[in-house]
C-alpha cells in the first residue's frame, strides 16, 4: 500500500459530512412509511430502519466507548443495533422518533465533548474493513466512511422494496 501523507484533521469539516449524511437519513425516516422502514426484502438481512439506527449505535461505540467515555444512548440501542445484529422485531413509531432525534442530538453533544477535550484516551481497534483507529479523530473520520456505506445500503433497500 502506498504511503499516504498525514494530513491535518479538521473536526468541523468531518462533523459537517456526518450531518449531511444524517439529514438525508432523517428525510427517509420522515417520508417512508413505518411498514416500509421495517421491510426486509428477499436477499437482505436488515431494514432501512436498522441501518439508520445502526449508525447511531456505531458512532457511539467508535467515538465514545473506545475513548472510555460514557455513551449518550441507552445500552439497549447499542445492543440492538451494533455490528452483528439484525432486526428481531418491527420497530415502532416511537423507536423511529427516538432514532430520528438521536441522529442529531448525539452529534451536537459529540461536538461539545470534542471541543471540551473529553476524549483524552483511545483504545486502538482494527475495524472489519481493516482500518486501524488509534485516536478519536481517526474514529470520527472512519465513522463518515462507515455512514457512507450504510447510506448506500439504505438506497439499495429503497430500490429493493420498490421505492425508486
Amino acid at each position: 500500500m502506498t504511503k499516504i501523507k498525514q494530513m491535518a484533521f479538521t473536526f468541523d469539516y468531518a462533523l459537517k459530512i456526518t450531518y449531511k449524511t444524517r439529514v438525508i437519513l432523517k428525510n427517509y425516516l420522515e417520508t417512508i412509511s413505518l411498514e416500509d422502514l421495517n421491510k426486509i426484502p428477499q436477499g437482505y438481512n436488515n431494514t432501512i430502519f436498522w441501518n439508520i439506527a445502526h449508525l447511531v449505535a456505531t458512532q457511539q461505540i467508535l467515538v465514545y466507548k473506545f475513548s472510555n467515555v460514557p455513551v449518550l444512548v441507552s445500552e439497549e440501542i447499542i445492543n440492538k443495533y451494533r455490528k452483528g445484529t439484525k432486526p428481531e422485531a418491527d420497530a415502532s413509531q416511537a423507536e423511529v422518533d427516538e432514532i430520528k432525534e438521536l441522529l442529531f442530538t448525539t452529534l451536537d453533544q459529540t461536538a461539545k465533548d470534542y471541543e471540551a477535550g473529553v476524549f483524552k484516551t483511545y483504545n486502538t481497534i482494527t475495524t472489519s474493513m481493516d482500518s486501524t483507529l488509534s485516536n478519536v479523530e481517526e474514529a470520527i473520520s472512519y465513522n463518515n466512511f462507515h455512514e457512507g456505506i450504510h447510506l448506500g445500503s439504505v438506497l439499495a433497500l429503497r430500490h429493493a422494496i420498490g421505492l425508486v
